[in-house]
């Protein structure tokens, strides 16, 4: 019976040590815990930048506005939905309106050809990150729009894919490209 109480006696002892250790140890761990949750964030970052840096084919270091390309990267792929406003569906002026107002804090409301009217025209070559993009696909009015990037890229809401970067280069975009605007 001794030899018994003596082997729990140090199974309770050096399971004593194991918590007290443990224990005595949480806040480093929570530090730690800490700065990785910063290296992460700095590896989310630094990952934001390498993916779009090449759907743009531009250089990391000229994506700097990290709040606008975080923006994009939590609705890409989101469904069209003509009137849509939300992560369920959206229409390329909500998506516009929505990242004016949550990048740029600024306010738009209307349809794609009603914004344009409160735009300061600007030309193609021109063209900075954030200006919008018009397009007229549907007869002499303006019917679609986004939110240009860079290198020739924009942001928007698609009809058949939802919301999308292309290319004002690419044929389709070439053929029914209208104007560029900067809001006033």
């Amino acid at each position: 019976m001794r030899g018994f109480i003596h082997k729990s006696c140090v199974f309770y002892f050096a399971y004593f040590i194991i918590f007290m250790v443990s224990f005595s140890s949480c806040r480093s761990h929570k530090e730690i815990l800490s700065s990785d949750s910063e290296k992460t964030s700095v590896f989310y970052k630094k990952k934001i930048q390498t993916k779009y840096a090449g759907l743009l084919n531009v250089e990391e270091n000229k994506i700097e506005n990290l709040k606008l390309y975080l923006f994009i990267d939590e609705w890409l792929g989101v469904a069209y939905k003509y009137g849509g406003k939300n992560k369920s569906g959206i229409d390329c002026s909500n998506f516009a309106s929505t990242i004016y107002s949550n990048v740029y804090t600024k306010s738009l409301t209307g349809t794609s050809s009603s914004i344009f009217n409160q735009c300061n025209i600007i030309s193609k070559n021109n063209l900075e990150e954030g200006d919008l993009v018009f397009f007229k696909i549907e007869g002499t009015t303006i019917s679609h729009m986004g939110v240009y990037l860079q290198n020739n890229k924009f942001v928007h809401a698609s009809t058949k894919k939802g919301v999308m970067i292309d290319d004002l280069d690419e044929d389709y975009y070439k053929k029914y490209y209208y104007k560029g605007g900067r809001i006033k």
